[in-house]
């Protein structure tokens, strides 16, 4: 497999997160006409003649400017630059040079990377002409292409393979993905900051403004042997004060970055406690069937006594009773405080997801359950429990074949997913109870 990764850097509104989206076949970066929108760097991967090449969008490069964002901005390209093998430089083909542009491209050659300058906006066959404006900025070779309509952009992958002399390489099957990992919350909960301590390493922006991460940013680690693709997302706020369609979108990738998750780390701020809108966020996990770690960060601002753990967790489970059958932890992504047992807890939930349980030992157990607690009679009625399978994994569906599926009640549905959770170590994971006729 080619682990080859190409940094798509350049001043704002050039079109890199546009032409982005089109090499990956999906709106992953949000686009905008307003500048800045793209702030941290965003990892994509796409296949190529049977290669595979992984892009990284940045954001606008604004040379010696002193805004806060436009410097971490700054530094995100910079290390862009710096792990990619090859590095399309994106200039606006309907302007001349800018002195950014100029400021970039030295930026660029110097760096000693190989490096393509991508002249974007060149719609049409006359619109060609205009590579001829940016000669002067000194990279070669050049490459017109139109990222909104995809023009030309065959022809520039292909260079792109002939720069990383790949043509004659024969590609490999690409590894079977491990877990994804996202990490979800309200806005200013430490989100980037946990990413950051996990891949020990800035991947992400981190300010005290809340809403700076605005993409869900996917970044890859090794555990024990296995990759963890690990997405930062933006927070998520109530729905009400969602207040432009950045942040609308932002609130959408989150969402599907959740719906595409095994498991998800939902973090809470330890300062504000345990609030309506996290249990919001948890239910939303939770609906979607997700593996599901509660982390409570900024542990280390809280002031402590040898109760003070335990009366957070009872106050969790006052407001939230189901967070019992999921592992709760108390971090600070700050100090690094049990950061380093994240993955760990994470893990065994992924697995804990994909355990498939035999039929016979479900029935097995069936019978200790109805020996144990037998269903209520309702309405004269008496409730036979026949056969249990499971049909599901990830989320975990079980069916139980009944002689009056409608009179179950709920407390002896619960009594038996509790027992399920017992018997067979699932924590962690949703688990779904289906009655049906037999």
């Amino acid at each position: 497999m080619s682990n080859s990764a190409i940094a798509i850097v350049g001043r704002p509104n050039v079109g890199k997160s546009t032409f982005f989206n089109r090499m990956l076949k999906q709106k992953k970066a949000i686009v905008d006409a307003q500048e800045g929108i793209t702030r941290d760097r965003i990892y994509g991967e796409m296949e190529w003649v049977g290669h595979y090449l992984t892009f990284i969008d940045t954001g606008g490069y604004i040379p010696e400017d002193v805004d806060i964002f436009n410097s971490a901005v700054r530094q995100q390209a910079q290390s862009a630059i710096s792990e990619a093998d090859l590095i399309l430089f994106m200039v606006d083909g309907r302007e001349y040079p800018t002195a950014s542009d100029k400021t970039l491209a030295q930026f660029v050659r110097t760096s000693g990377k190989k490096s393509i300058l991508v002249v974007n906006k060149c719609d049409t066959l006359e619109s060609n002409e205009q590579i001829h404006n940016f000669h002067e900025l000194g990279i070669n070779p050049m490459f017109p292409v139109s990222a909104l309509t995809g023009r030309l952009s065959g022809d520039l992958l292909d260079e792109i393979l002939d720069q990383l002399n790949l043509k004659d390489v024969l590609p490999v099957e690409k590894e079977a993905e491990g877990m994804r990992l996202s990490i979800v919350g309200m806005p200013n909960v430490g989100k980037s900051s946990l990413t950051n301590a996990l891949l020990q390493k800035e991947q992400s922006i981190v300010t005290p403004i809340a809403g700076t991460t605005r993409d869900s940013i996917d970044s890859y680690l090794k555990y024990y042997g296995k990759t963890i693709t690990l997405v930062d997302t933006a927070g998520l706020r109530k729905r009400s004060k969602v207040s432009d369609n950045i942040e609308f979108y932002s609130t959408v990738r989150t969402q599907r970055a959740v719906l595409n998750s095994d498991v998800v780390l939902v973090l809470i701020d330890a300062v504000k406690g345990f609030s309506k809108q996290d249990k919001t966020i948890i239910d939303e996990v939770i609906t979607k069937g997700k593996g599901l770690v509660l982390i409570v960060n900024k542990w280390d601002l809280v002031d402590k006594d040898t109760h003070t753990m335990k009366d957070f967790s009872d106050e969790i489970a006052y407001q939230f009773k189901s967070l019992t059958h999921y592992p709760t932890m108390y971090i600070s992504a700050l100090t690094k405080q049990r950061v380093s047992k994240v993955l760990n807890v994470a893990n065994k939930v992924f697995k804990s997801r994909q355990v498939i349980i035999p039929t016979v030992k479900l029935n097995k157990f069936l019978k200790n359950v109805i020996k144990q607690q037998s269903p209520p009679a309702t309405s004269g009625k008496v409730i036979n429990l026949k056969y249990m399978t499971q049909v599901n994994v990830g989320p975990h569906l079980f069916v139980i074949f009944t002689n009056y599926p409608k009179l179950i009640p709920t407390s002896y549905k619960r009594f038996i997913e509790n027992q399920l959770r017992e018997n067979f170590d699932l924590l962690g994971v949703p688990i779904r109870i289906s009655f049906r006729n037999k």
